[in-house]
């Protein structure tokens, strides 16, 4: 295998509406999307789209949910090493001015323990801090063998701050360093304490704040992407995970500063469409998003 990923199926209901109901009435959405969800599982079929398929660890039921999550595996050509549960998860998401809204539903009650795999030939893990055990197994090992493991920290997990010490690149959302109760330069100082070599923060809007080693932090600031052509911002940061990594297999020799432009051009391009898989970018995607928004060189962070 080229790369492991590890996290949690769902499937992702979209609902493009102009305004989002309450109470005991009903409304006709705009248009609508049915695809794969999940962090790691969305950044799993990004890698995919750009051209490396990573192996996939991740919940499966035997249901029809879990069956067409199997197809659209297929279509990418990604392995999947399914872990049981009973019931699929499922997501209805709701964009909503730049931002979203989320209904879930998830079955974390593994019937069976995780697979254990051969992991000749593997250059990067990606965990999403799902299946705390498989996680932090994997990790231990990788770290061990040199392999590059990477951590989407989109919020507070049972064995995050465990996880952490075996992580060479973590980059957590906006909302972790909120449940920690620390701002993002705080929780890059919390990050290097780790032993994380590379550490950022997604600020949305506002970009990324990061470091390398013991560098200085700077800012990566998002692309001027215009208000009207946002469409659903569910999904960018997996993408930005995936591109990354899929960046890092393709070009290994190539610097942090240059894996991380691509991946936020590779968010960029899922902003502005609707549902996971339409917002999946091939190269040619990506070349078009940095041939229309001239990037902004990075700055030390104040």
């Amino acid at each position: 295998m080229d790369a492991l990923f590890i996290g949690q199926t769902y499937i992702d209901v979209t609902f493009l509406v102009d305004r989002i109901p309450s109470g005991d009435e009903k409304t006709v959405a705009n248009d609508y999307a049915v695809s794969f969800g999940g962090n790691a599982v969305t950044a799993a079929f990004c890698a995919a789209k750009l051209g490396i398929a990573p192996d996939l660890i991740t919940s499966l039921a035997d249901d029809w949910l879990g069956r067409m999550f199997l197809d659209m595996a297929a279509k990418y050509t990604i392995p999947v090493h399914p872990r049981k549960v009973r019931e699929s998860s499922l997501s209805f998401v709701l964009p909503n001015n730049g931002k979203r809204a989320i209904i879930r539903c998830r079955d974390d009650d593994y019937l069976h323990p995780f697979p254990l795999l051969n992991l000749a030939g593997c250059r990067a893990l990606h965990l999403d801090g799902h299946q705390a055990d498989a996680a932090i197994h994997y990790a231990k090992i990788c770290r061990d063998d040199g392999i590059l493991t990477s951590l989407d920290g989109g919020g507070l997990r049972q064995n995050t701050n465990e996880l952490l010490a075996f992580i060479d690149v973590a980059v957590v959302a906006e909302r972790l360093c909120e449940q920690m109760g620390l701002t993002p330069g705080a929780m890059l100082d919390h990050l290097r304490a780790k032993g994380c070599n590379v550490g950022g923060v997604t600020l949305g809007e506002h970009g990324l704040l990061w470091y390398e080693g013991a560098g200085d932090v700077v800012r990566l600031p998002a692309l001027p992407v215009p208000g009207r052509r946002v469409i659903d911002t569910n999904g960018a940061g997996d993408i930005f995970h995936g591109a990354y990594v899929h960046s890092y297999l393709a070009r290994p020799a190539a610097d942090w500063a240059d894996h991380f432009a691509f991946a936020r051009a590779a968010s960029a391009h899922k902003v502005q469409r609707l549902g996971n898989e339409a917002g999946l970018p091939s190269a040619a995607d990506i070349a078009a998003v940095l041939a229309e928004f001239a990037p902004e060189q990075m700055t030390v962070a104040p």
